[in-house]
């Protein structure tokens, strides 16, 4: 929701006249409106220092309308900080409904899934607290979940990324794991262990998460393969943490992502309709408007034979293991 005027609302109604933000909250899923409205996720525990940085940044962005922040029962003043601007969130502004969720400290992954039931905002983004994560980037993800992506990740690796956190040993244990992630998928990302990821909320159903640990990452991008998605990957830069000392664990954490894609892979697909595996999956592969020539010969000779209105369907119903090997991961 990028505008030259600061108080101005996609809708063209002054943001400032609603009366703090609480008119968007309503109108979250009125799918009507020019430019959906946007959540960011934000899991924490004892990241108030970096929260300092961070939330100033986040409420000051015009892209966003709602900040869900899930706290761990932090012990170092990190709920109090973000209560504060919960608070301001009643007061006039072009700025963000601040919401603040507390729960015990399971993980990363129990933290970004309680957050991602919370979120009411059309499309949803995660991020981490701990400052690596540039918050100007938002307009990158967004802008290909409005053409039509549903998932969409993160790469350090891609042009205009980079890392300024990642140890030898990290980087090694993820260039592994993305290499493996692509055979058993038939994917082409670049950057399976990072965190920064953007998606349409209507996708967070389907793709039925079930991690408590850092894992989360991997798992989410795995089931959007499984649940048929469309991916993309985006370049960005990961800062060093600015504060404290990360909880991730090497080896402990590399072996849970390990043990969860190679688990997921035989699986089998999502049912979009269940979130269940099913021997008979039908995924659904977003056409770019025009007809594919990805399409498998079956599907193709039953739109040939269709009717002029049909032969350039919005979308093509195609088999999980088919939609996987059209897609290239990046499109």
């Amino acid at each position: 929701m990028s505008s030259s005027n600061p108080t101005a609302r996609a809708d063209g109604v002054p943001r400032a006249a609603t009366g703090a933000h609480t008119d968007n909250l309503v109108n979250l899923t009125d799918h009507g409106r020019r430019w959906r409205t946007v959540t960011a996720v934000v899991p924490t525990l004892n990241e108030r220092e970096n929260l300092e940085w961070l939330l100033p940044r986040l409420y000051a962005n015009e892209e966003l309308d709602e900040i869900v922040i899930v706290d761990g029962e932090s012990t170092d003043g990190t709920r109090e900080l973000a209560g504060s601007y919960e608070q301001d969130s009643l007061e006039p502004g072009p700025h963000p409904v601040v919401r603040v969720i507390s729960q015990p400290p399971r993980g990363k992954g129990a933290a970004m899934r309680e957050g991602l039931a919370a979120a009411t905002g059309d499309m949803v983004i995660m991020l981490d607290a701990d400052g690596s994560m540039d918050p100007e980037e938002f307009a990158a993800f967004l802008a290909l979940l409005r053409r039509g992506f549903q998932f969409v990740k993160g790469t350090r690796y891609g042009c205009g990324g980079g890392s300024d956190d990642l140890t030898g040993l990290r980087r090694l244990g993820n260039r592994a794991l993305t290499w493996l992630a692509n055979r058993l998928y038939r994917q082409h990302w670049t950057d399976l262990c990072y965190g920064y990821v953007a998606m349409h909320r209507e996708a967070v159903e389907r793709l039925r998460l079930r991690s408590t640990g850092f894992e989360i990452e991997t798992e989410m991008c795995v089931n959007a393969v499984r649940a048929g998605l469309r991916i993309a990957e985006i370049a960005s830069h990961e800062t060093e943490r600015r504060h404290g000392v990360s909880n991730l664990n090497t080896w402990r954490d590399g072996w849970r992502v390990l043990r969860t894609m190679i688990r997921l892979r035989f699986a089998g697909p999502l049912d979009p309709e269940r979130g269940t595996a099913t021997q008979l999956p039908a995924a659904e592969h977003l056409s770019p408007g025009t007809f594919a020539t990805s399409v498998p010969g079956a599907a193709a000779s039953a739109l040939a034979s269709a009717s002029p209105e049909e032969t350039v369907p919005d979308h093509v119903r195609l088999s999980w293991r088919s939609a996987a090997l059209s897609r290239t991961g990046t499109e």
